[in-house]
């Protein structure tokens, strides 16, 4: 343990059992915590030469320090993230018993409300027949009063008396069981939930309601689910028309929203609503909104060219201010998408309260959280980037995606003949306002040549395959599907000077590597940059290959999660990833059209490449992936953009439309490898922890380990083979193998090891071992290889190496030994980083 120093004397003991610091020593210890908690031996003696105030003190005594920080650290933020499980448990107690009194009341009135009516029978039954009281039954038909309405037209009263209403409906829907409410598939509430998700059971049209708690105040809630378009992503405007505030000091407004259409193969909808803002007399806030529709006698909004008119019954957000801050969250989404209006096989997509419920109402919930969760962390996440940045990049992106998915004619969009041939779309736009919209008119602060933007599309039906596998697969296998030149055609049309149009090399690229940029809270969507190396866009005219960067938002690769359209889009950019970068995005959407739960498992992405070379007589797959999980249905929808000069269009229309029949035949060719019925015939697709080959190597990494160092690598482990897998990949220290070959590559890392490269499993393969050193350090390494060849290990004292992104990394020491098989012949080289930080 450390202490203050209270006599002023440096780095003093305390009858040999404490070491005290004076405050200035701990201010500077402090501030070195804070530049970097975890460093090296080498790093704190350096950190005692730059500071004399720390001289005195031993480099073991600073090691205990920051070891006693760290975990003060630790225990600073379980105890955080155990205060605020206990405020999400009791909110979410609270809610259900809120629940269980409204549901007991219910119950009573039911049975009040049967016995009534029974009795009303019986009276009836009886009066039919005694002739007697035929007069009464029909004198009391007479007296029978029809409630009169207020009125209700394009008036103030009129609009209020419509806002009074639709509150009244939100809240027996919020609150109540005006809906029958139904446990939304895979969604248990709990701590680490999102909240209560519920979905409609036998209503009209569609419903999702969800309660769940957000570290924000009631206000700033209201006002961030109001600018829907910050957060549900098929939005694509909100226009208030009218502004009318209301005696009680709400406000109501007249509003007309648009909403992307998600495929090709439908129209967009439009929605013409009233919103009311209104506080409760408990002090809870209430936004809700429903459609105006002529039978309502209010004001009319008429139809819009390209769109269909859809309906939201009475839906909104029921805000309550919580206990120790924060705030308790009904949302409720209730809507008829006129599903009539497209084609049959795609109405499940409009008719599903499951996919409502998650492009939705949770989207909703998940942004609270998101900004929440931004505010109470640092400004800054990976990269430097302020979270807010980085959320604005995937909305450009989101956003220009589904703008060239609907080809809009009010954003200058114009289509252009088809061949027949297929029903791949062809669209252009020489829209000035669409070029400065995408900051193409000023790339890098220049003008750029490009002067007019191609969009190829196209929708397919997908039989038997999952979207998050296909997904997963599109994402991490990129040299299957894309052609290397029309990327580094697309990258170079961006910036300035001239480019000409791209020949054919597909896969033909170095390497691809994925570096992880940001993620939402829960996974369900990240922001990457993908380096594609050593590209060339003229190799005919001696131009050196070089990298190309994209930037790629991927969501919806959870296979588990229920109605989750899976998404992978990305644009070019350059190596700066400025903020206002021109950003053109093509990519992929797949939605599933069955809400039934899909019954595979979740860890099928392996080394899916090999499904599509592996011939019917390949491997036997395990007996988990031998069943058909049933058909699953999706619609996958196909967008590329490219920036061209308007004198090059001819000749870009038939490479895009070329270049688009290449994928759309590779996508149908992986989706057949990744069917389940192959699956279950052929192909081994597990992923790489759940694979034999990895469970013996990880078997021989220990084995060796203890041959060579005479010790246990891993403390406490079963002598399961899974087991070993496991731990191993648990270990604290970055363990990873390479290959015995001239130029070694990297073949396995644990999640240590991945997150001290800053790549993934896919990616790993593509690193060399020279390139995580320095000059240094390689001469080091050739110094010592015999040694390891010979003696079968050998001890690296510390050093600086250097992760894939190119970030320095220090390490306290390094271990290097030998594996050896079964035969014991070297399988590869295993080395253990020990107590590695990034600098």
């Amino acid at each position: 343990m450390s202490m203050s120093c209270k006599d002023g004397k440096p780095g003093c003991l305390d009858n040999g059992k404490y070491v005290r610091y004076t405050p200035d020593q701990v201010e500077a210890l402090e501030r070195l915590y804070h530049d970097c908690p975890k460093p090296s031996s080498i790093r704190r003696q350096q950190l005692i030469r730059e500071c004399p105030i720390l001289s005195d003190i031993e480099p073991k005594q600073i090691k205990v320090w920051f070891q006693n920080r760290r975990c003060r650290e630790k225990q600073r933020k379980e105890a955080s993230r155990l205060q605020a499980v206990n405020r999400k448990l009791s909110a979410m107690n609270k809610l259900l018993m809120e629940e269980n009194d409204r549901l007991q009341k219910q119950v009573s009135q039911l049975v009040f409300e049967n016995g009534y009516f029974r009795q009303h029978t019986r009276d009836a039954t009886l009066a039919s027949k005694d002739p007697s009281c035929e007069s009464v039954v029909t004198s009391g038909q007479h007296h029978h009063v029809t409630p009169q309405h207020p009125p209700r037209d394009a008036s103030p009263a009129g609009l209020l008396s419509i806002a009074e209403e639709t509150l009244a409906e939100f809240l027996s829907k919020a609150t109540g069981t005006a809906v029958e409410w139904v446990q939304m598939p895979g969604m248990k509430p709990g701590p680490d939930s999102i909240g209560i998700v519920t979905i409609s059971h036998g209503c009209t049209g569609v419903a999702a309601r969800v309660c769940g708690l957000v570290g924000l105040e009631p206000t700033r809630v209201a006002e961030l689910l109001k600018d829907r378009p910050s957060w549900f992503r098929d939005c694509r405007a909100v226009d208030v028309l009218n502004v009318l505030p209301t005696a009680n000091g709400g406000t109501i407004e007249l509003l007309y929203m648009q909403l992307y259409a998600p495929t090709t193969l439908a129209p967009a909808r439009d929605f013409w609503l009233l919103r009311y803002t209104s506080a409760l007399e408990d002090g809870s806030l209430v936004v809700c909104e429903r459609s105006l529709k002529n039978t309502q006698n209010g004001p009319t909004m008429p139809t819009v060219q390209y769109f269909v008119r859809a309906e939201i019954f009475p839906s909104g957000y029921l805000i309550r201010s919580c206990e120790g801050g924060g705030s308790v969250i009904h949302i409720v989404d209730h809507m008829d998408l006129e599903s009539r209006s497209v084609p049959e096989v795609l109405r499940p997509l409009y008719e599903s309260s499951t996919i409502l419920a998650q492009k939705t109402t949770m989207a909703a919930l998940r942004q609270l959280r998101q900004i929440a969760q931004e505010a109470s962390q640092s400004n800054s996440t990976g990269w430097g980037r302020r979270p807010a940045a980085l959320r604005a990049i995937s909305q450009r992106l989101s956003r220009s995606f589904n703008e060239a998915v609907n080809g809009f004619t009010d954003e200058g969009w114009s289509m252009m003949g088809n061949d027949g041939i297929d029903d791949i779309t062809v669209l252009v736009n020489s829209s000035p306002d669409k070029l400065m919209s995408l900051n193409l008119s000023y790339a890098n602060g220049f003008s750029s040549v490009s002067n007019a933007i191609l969009c190829a599309k196209a929708s397919m039906l997908l039989q038997n395959v999952p979207p998050a596998i296909l997904l997963c697969f599109l994402r991490e296998h990129r040299s299957e599907w894309a052609d290397t030149s029309i990327d580094a055609y697309s990258a170079a049309a961006i910036k300035v000077g001239p480019c000409s149009l791209p020949g054919s090399q597909v896969g033909g690229f170095g390497g691809q590597v994925i570096l992880p940029l940001a993620h939402t809270i829960e996974h369900e969507e990240c922001l990457e940059v993908i380096k594609l190396e050593g590209i060339a866009h003229c190799p005919e005219d001696g131009i050196m290959p070089r990298d190309v960067f994209l930037l790629q938002l991927c969501s919806g690769m959870d296979e588990n999660a229920v109605g989750t359209c899976a998404e992978l889009m990305f644009a070019p950019t350059d190596a700066s990833f400025a903020d206002d970068a021109p950003l053109l995005p093509s990519g992929f959407r797949i939605i599933p059209l069955d809400s039934g739960k899909e019954a595979s498992s979740p860890n099928r992405t392996l080394d899916l490449a090999s499904a599509l070379e592996i011939g019917p007589t390949g491997n036997k797959v395990s007996n988990e992936y031998s069943g058909s999980s049933g058909c699953v249905r999706s619609v996958m929808t196909i967008a590329f953009q490219f920036a061209f000069e308007s004198h090059m269009q001819e000749h870009l229309v038939s490479m895009a439309r070329q270049y688009l029949r290449s994928i759309i035949s590779s996508v149908q060719r992986m989706a057949i490898a990744l069917s389940p019925s192959n699956l279950g015939s052929h192909a081994g697709l597990r992923t790489p922890l759940g694979t034999p080959e990895a469970q013996t190597l990880a078997h021989w990494i220990c084995q060796s380990y203890r041959v060579y160092m005479g010790d246990e690598l891993l403390k406490s482990s079963s002598e399961r083979s899974d087991s070993i897998l496991k731990t191993l990949w648990q270990h604290s220290d970055a363990i990873m193998c390479c290959s015995l070959k001239a130029l070694p590559v990297f073949t396995f890392a644990n999640q240590a090891g991945l997150d001290m490269l800053e790549t993934t499993l896919v990616a790993l393969q593509e690193i060399t071992l020279e390139k995580i050193f320095d000059d240094h350090g390689r001469k080091v390494l050739c110094t010592e290889f015999p040694q390891i060849m010979q003696q079968g290990f050998t001890c690296l004292q510390g050093g600086i190496c250097m992760s894939s992104m190119g970030r320095p990394i220090s390490y306290e020491r390094a271990v290097a030994w030998k594996v050896l098989n079964e035969e014991e012949n070297a399988q590869c080289i295993c080395f253990m980083f020990i107590n590695w930080s990034f600098v």
